[in-house]
């Protein structure tokens, strides 16, 4: 999700032409003064909970998504270091290129407070999410004891092999010796020792099988495959007690990674494939999140061990059950959010923190959404339900003004001069990124097939492209809704009734507020609003060459059956206080590990050089963190807006 990297984002008003101009001088200047200093992480704002799965409402629950920006990659694809990405300057020049939120039709606030500026994600770990399960209790990491269970094999089996032997396992487990088997010779030589290196081997390596084998007069633990290359994708039955649970339900604490990168991590380090994990929903990378994950017979003991080994990871509360996690089951996320060095007046920062929580925010679907590069997603994916599948192929290879990795820009002038899908691809050495697979797929089927080649993508990023053009349409609707309206119930505006749409009647208008309305993402499977809004949807769709009363499109995958979205949310469970602070490094409140750890609570001055704004508030899934902060702050969340007017960014 993030496509470019910048340091810190300041949530400023914007400026005028001159201010601009003036602001832009004393960047350079302070640039070439200041050497860059590092911080936690570099990254964007890239602030989202879930977002909806295709044809099914927002409000019954939702599927997650990851944005596929073109430069986003498939499971498992780990980014290139050291990317040709230029000094801060010209990146701030190349964002010039981006979305602001006037391009995706975000531009109406329900607030009247006067708008103030803060700096949102210095850290990291100002930046905290926890999810709220279905049972409707927020998810927290307070317990790294491991359930005793008599079955599992005793804690010496994880330093009994050398890592050498256990490099020679796994290229075993994964196929990748040339020898059938490995053996182990068995320096001292006792029965349980042996036991114990049989249990290790079967504990750490699913699939493999052992056996005692005397050589020269030494004894060996000789470990091979018993079952073919199955056995990697289904670890034995036989070795999981039937009196336990399938499922080992965790908690995972993760700092600074988003949810899929974390799951292939904890898949390399266990040596299984990503797809036994499961879980409710995906989580933000820049930040520090806590969510509960299951995975398919592993042990509550081989998990617990990881915690020794992994950075940025934390893995707790154990238990076992007989159920998976799916996604869209959780109730929402609880967010802390620390806005630094806030120029808004005691008066400024009530007003608008209570009318979030008293009104709300205009549900709007953020930034994120629509990818950060000079193509917005929504482009392609309107191209798709246009059914011009060479405008598709042409927005995704051609090349583009903005922030992009050198060997991107490379693989695109290739294919811009040569057309020549191979030669385009040996300039990727991340071959599966959106353009590698689209390469990939062209070179297979050739330039007369680009459906069938754009059919190598991964479905959930080919759905994404149209999910975003739904998105899209919907923000336009919704700004002229509310232009139009304002924030009251009107005749003709829909409702959710037992989750079916209906229409509000003149006579019980007085029965709903603006909470209660919903408006459509475009398919056909929803109705429109029965006032202007309604035409506006035929409108804005004609104008793209769709026809509103045929969304459905000749390739099935690509029909649109659309869903229903509230256009207000009145987060919950709203707190907030300011906090003073000196020094922009010491963090301003606790995480669940600095407590497990006993570190002793954030001191919390009572005068300082600056002021925060310390924010709680828990939002259902499919909703955006990011627009209930550009609510409190009245400011543009995008990147492009974000970084001219921010003073410090990293390469």
């Amino acid at each position: 999700m993030e496509a470019g990297n910048i340091d810190t984002i300041s949530l400023k008003r914007p400026l005028s032409e001159d201010d601009n101009a003036k602001a832009d001088e004393n960047k350079r200047q302070r640039f070439s003064e200041e050497p860059l200093k590092g911080r936690e992480n570099p990254d964007p704002i890239t602030v989202e909970a879930e977002l909806e799965p295709p044809g099914k409402p927002a409000l019954e629950g939702s599927k997650n998504e990851t944005l596929p920006t073109e430069e986003s990659s498939e499971q498992g694809e780990e980014e290139l270091e050291g990317s040709d990405e230029g000094d801060p300057e010209s990146f701030a020049d190349m964002m010039k290129h981006g979305l602001t939120e006037l391009d995706v039709g975000i531009t109406k606030f329900v607030s009247s407070h006067k708008g103030f500026s803060g700096i949102l994600k210095e850290r990291y770990s100002d930046f905290v999410v926890h999810e709220i399960g279905k049972d409707g209790r927020l998810v927290h990491l307070d317990d790294f004891s491991v359930p005793v269970v008599d079955e599992d094999p005793p804690e010496v089996i994880f330093a009994v092999l050398s890592a050498e032997e256990k490099q020679q396992l796994e290229d075993l487990q994964l196929f990748k010796n040339k020898e059938g088997s490995v053996a182990i010779e068995v320096i001292e030589d006792t029965k349980e020792k042996r036991t114990v290196i049989h249990q290790a081997v079967k504990s750490l390596f699913p699939g493999l099988e052992t056996k005692t084998e005397e050589r020269d007069g030494k004894k060996y633990i000789v470990a091979y495959h018993a079952a073919g290359k199955k056995a990697l994708a289904n670890p034995r039955k036989h070795s999981w007690p039937k009196s336990r649970g399938s499922y080992c339900h965790f908690v995972l604490y993760k700092e600074n990674k988003d949810t899929m990168d974390a799951i292939n991590v904890l898949s390399k380090f266990l040596r299984v494939k990503p797809n036994i994990f499961s879980y409710m929903g995906t989580k933000d990378k820049r930040a520090i999140t806590v969510q509960e994950i299951a995975v398919l017979r592993i042990t509550a003991q081989r998990l617990a061990h990881l915690n020794k080994c992994l950075m940025n990871f934390k893995l707790g509360n154990f238990s076992y059950k007989n159920h998976p996690l799916k996604l869209g089951e959780l109730q929402g996320n609880h967010f802390t959010v620390v806005l630094r060095n806030i120029t808004g007046t005691e008066d400024q920062i009530q007003q608008a923190m209570l009318s979030l929580r008293d009104i709300g925010f205009i549900n709007y679907y953020g930034m994120q959404r629509f990818g950060t590069t000079a193509v917005p997603t929504y482009q392609v994916g309107r191209a798709i339900l246009q059914n011009n599948w060479n405008e598709v192929m042409d927005l995704i290879l051609k090349p583009r003004p903005g922030a992009e990795k050198g060997y991107l820009v490379k693989c695109r002038e290739e294919w811009a001069k040569t057309k020549d899908p191979a030669a385009a691809l040996k300039k990727l050495p991340v071959k599966r990124c959106v353009e590698g697979q689209l390469l990939r797929g062209l070179s297979k089927y050739g330039l007369k097939n680009i459906i069938s080649a754009f059919g190598i993508i991964p479905r959930n990023n080919r759905l994404m492209y149209i999910h975003s053009y739904q998105s899209y349409v919907w923000n336009n609707m919704v700004s002229k809704r509310i232009e139009e309206y304002g924030l009251r119930a009107v005749p003709g505006d829909l409702v959710l009734k037992g989750g079916t749409a209906v229409y509000i009647e003149e006579a019980d208008v007085d029965n709903y507020t603006i909470h209660d309305v919903v408006m459509p993402l475009p398919g056909f499977d929803v109705i429109y609003p029965k006032h202007k809004i309604g035409d506006a949807y035929r409108e804005i769709l004609a104008a793209d060459n769709l026809d509103i009363n045929n969304m459905k499109h000749k390739i099935r995958d690509y029909s649109l059956s659309g869903a229903y979205r509230k256009i207000i949310i009145r987060p919950q469970n709203v707190s907030w206080e300011m906090v003073a602070y000196d020094d922009p490094k010491i963090p301003l409140f606790n995480t669940d590990l600095d407590k497990l750890e006993g570190k002793p609570p954030a001191v919390i001055a009572s005068e300082g050089k600056y002021k925060a704004l310390k924010i709680e508030f828990s939002l259902p899934p499919s909703t955006y963190a990011t627009m209930a902060i550009r609510e409190v702050l009245k400011m543009d969340t995008s990147i492009k807006n974000q970084t001219q007017l921010n003073t410090v960014w990293l390469r």
